[in-house]
Order: structure tokens, then sequence, then C-alpha cells
């Protein structure tokens, strides 16, 4: 609970907010992870937050938007953590009243460390209330979603130096980074509406004090934006350069199979030819025999310089 921009008490339970709230100068945000019905039940009881944004906080997975109620906002935004060619994502729903700030996670996957340290720092904005803390919590969620994106394209530009490399399992991994890419860009492109709605809407949310660095959040969520339109197009040509790549590959075995072929063709020809059971000239001739030799050794070594100088073997 803060009082006057102040923080002045924490770790209470959820049922003693409709008592903080009787004090008028006290802004106050709640955060529920994995909660019970009852615990939501407990929320609207108190603070009147409408049927469908509850079962919207519930239910199956929202898509990131922002919902208006007569007496609150509604917000589904999704934290993200990229590992391994991976993206992780976590719902954060988002109840803002006038003095009251609750946020619902999922699961503790995304920890709220990076919002606390947003608020300690600015506490000169903290007079601006609900605003204040919203600003944190969305600040957070965006750069971790340009975090992600940038780790994405270090790892596609490091995929792009191994195709060169004749590196295996490369298909894979493209897979796995395109996956990843088009599970980001569904939960981060929706953030500029998100952040265009509550700075253009016509409410009384962002004051004037705050309404620069919602500019600036949203300014990270357009650059986050043309990242990950960039990364689409790199992806899209990582495919295309592995397949021209493998064609080649593909093309060079086939040039020195068929390079051999033709090498063994020549003893295999002639040693067909002296095999038969019929007088030949040489037949049962010493001379024959080295002929025979000669030829093989002579004709094999000529086919193998003329397909080493074109570079086929």
């Amino acid at each position: 609970m803060y009082r006057n921009g102040e923080l002045v008490h924490q770790d209470f339970p959820a049922a003693d907010v409709a008592h903080l709230l009787e004090d008028h100068s006290a802004v106050v945000w709640l955060d529920l992870c994995s909660p019970s019905e009852a615990d939501i039940a407990l929320l609207r009881d108190d603070l009147g937050l409408h049927d469908l944004a509850i079962e919207d906080a519930l239910g199956e997975r929202q898509r990131p938007k922002v919902d208006r109620y007569p007496s609150h906002l509604f917000l589904a935004v999704h934290a993200v953590s990229y590992a391994d060619h991976e993206v992780t994502t976590t719902e954060v729903d988002v109840f803002v009243l006038p003095r009251v700030l609750v946020t619902v996670r999922e699961n503790d996957s995304y920890p709220l460390d990076g919002v606390l340290r947003r608020w300690d720092s600015g506490t000169t904005l903290a007079p601006s209330g609900v605003s204040f803390l919203l600003h944190g919590l969305l600040d957070d969620v965006v750069d971790g979603h340009h975090a992600a994106a940038q780790a994405l394209e270090d790892d596609i530009e490091d995929v792009e130096d191994e195709i060169y490399q004749e590196k295996p399992h490369l298909g894979r991994k493209i897979l796995k980074l395109r996956r990843a890419l088009v599970q980001l860009r569904r939960v981060a492109l929706p953030m500029r509406e998100i952040l265009g709605s509550l700075i253009h809407r016509d409410h009384s949310l962002v004051d004037d004090t705050l309404m620069p660095y919602y500019l600036d959040v949203k300014d990270h969520t357009l650059f986050t934006a043309e990242l990950t339109e960039s990364l689409r197009e790199l992806v899209t040509n990582l495919r295309e350069a592995e397949v021209a790549v493998q064609g080649n590959r593909l093309n060079s075995i086939m040039k020195k199979v068929t390079s051999w072929a033709a090498i063994i063709a020549v003893p295999t020809a002639i040693s067909g030819y002296y095999g038969m059971n019929v007088p030949y000239p040489g037949f049962e001739q010493r001379w024959g025999f080295w002929v025979a030799t000669t030829g093989i050794l002579g004709l094999s070594y000529f086919l193998y310089l003329m397909f080493k100088r074109r570079d086929w073997l």
C-alpha cells in the first residue's frame, strides 16, 4: 500500500484490501499468483470487478487486449522469456481501478523483481498512483519482449554462419527459431494497440506527468514490432539459404560420384573385354597383359586429371 507516494504497508492478506481503501490517500497493489475462485470472488465482492473480466482472468489464455468496464479497466498481457531457441509466455491479467491495481499471474514463471525495481527507482512518480504502478508493469513486460527479440536475432545470425559451415541439424534449429518468433510476435505486436488505447482513450488514467513515460514504452513496442518483422524475413531467408546450400552440396556430391563412376568404368570395360572367351590381340601374350594394364592406369589417370581440373573431384 502506498500513501502519498510512499510505501507504508506490504504483505497483507487480500481480505484487508477493502479496509485499507477506507484511507482515501491510499493506493493498493495486490498480486495473485494462480488464484482460486474464492480469491477472485472476494475481489469481486470488495472491488466490484465485472463478471466478464473475472471470467477472462480465470479462463483459458486470452489474447493481449484492453477492455473498458464502467468501474475499471481489464488488461491481458503476456510476459516472455527466451532460452534454447524457445519462447515461454506467461499471461498476466490486470485490473485497473482508481486506487487499486490487481495483477493475476497464471504461474510464478514471471517474477516481479523487475517491476518492483522500477517502482522503487521511480519514487518521484509514485504520487501518480495506479498509473505509476501500471507503467512499471507494462515497461517490464515490453522490455522482456525486446530482450527476447534481440536474443532471437543473435541466434538467427549464428545459424546464418552455421549454414555455410555445413553443420548438421540446422533445419531443426531454423524451425525452432521460426516457431519462437511466431510466439513472440503473437504477444508483442498487440502491445502497440494496448499502449495506444491507454494513451489516447478518453479517460484520466495517464496524467500529464506520466504521459512521456507511457509514450516511451509505446516507442519500445514499435521498435520491437519492427525488429520482429525484420526477423521474420531473416528466418525465411535462412530456410531458403539452407535449401540452396543443400542443393549445391547435392550437385557437388553427384559430380564426384559421377566422376568416380566414369573412372571405374575404364578398368571395368578393359578387363571385361579381355575377359571374353575368344581370341583377341595379345591373347596369351605377355605384351597383351601390359597393354591392358597400361590402358587401365593411363585412361583412369587421364580422367582423374580432367575431372580434377574442372573441380568435379
